[in-house]
């Protein structure tokens, strides 16, 4: 190697250090805290579909699913807003209106599958990877899990500058992982748990950076 050349490479290699120094992510090997996901009483969403049971009424009974202007039609009733509501506050509001037409109703609501709940709770992969996905959380799911659901990275990727972005406080915090170590090296250490609202980015690679 020319001195010229081992010159260029001394140089990137202390840009490339230079550069990690000063990204201002928590190093990979740190687990990424855990945002504090409190329980709430759950609220119906659009999408959701619920099942309305009447006692001794079963011809008001149905299964229907929450449109997008977030109401549903009740026999008698015509519009129901149901978005916003929780299973136990929206059967109690049908049985006070039901209250006009029969004696004495009582009414059951139960969420039978949570759609927009799903939603919410996402886990996304966007970047160089094969297939960028969004899916439906899973506990358990951990950084490898959502990256073989996405194909695995591209020949582009910069796998070991990919980032975590999660939530803490409102507001999203980022944390290194280094891919290339999990799936070249079986390397756990950045294998962190996801959890509902994660995103994870991919980065391409970049000349400046020696990557190519």
């Amino acid at each position: 190697m020319s001195i010229t050349k081992f010159i260029q490479a001394v140089v990137v290699a202390c840009i490339t250090l230079l550069m990690v120094a000063c990204s201002g992510l928590p190093s990979s090997a740190q687990m990424p805290p855990v945002s504090e996901l409190e329980s709430e009483p759950y609220e119906i969403g659009v999408g959701d579909t619920i099942a309305i049971h009447v006692w001794r009424n079963p011809e008001l009974g149905q299964s229907i699913v929450v449109r997008p202007d977030g109401f549903i039609s009740m026999p008698l009733m015509g519009d129901v807003k149901a978005e916003g509501k929780e299973p136990e506050q929206l059967a109690s509001e049908i049985s006070d209106t039901l209250g006009e037409f029969i004696r004495t109703p009582e009414v059951t609501v139960m969420v039978t599958s949570p759609l927009s709940k799903e939603f919410r709770n996402r886990i996304r992969i966007t970047g160089q990877v094969a297939s960028p996905q969004s899916v439906a959380f899973q506990p358990g799911m951990t950084v490898l899990d959502i990256v073989l659901m996405a194909g695995g990275v591209t020949d582009f990727a910069a796998d070991n500058r990919a980032v975590l972005h999660r939530q803490l406080d409102g507001e999203y915090q980022s944390f290194g992982l280094d891919l290339d170590a999990i799936l070249s090296d079986g390397d756990m250490m950045t294998n962190h748990a996801l959890q509902p609202g994660d995103v994870i980015s991919v980065p391409r690679k970049q000349l400046f950076r020696g990557e190519l």
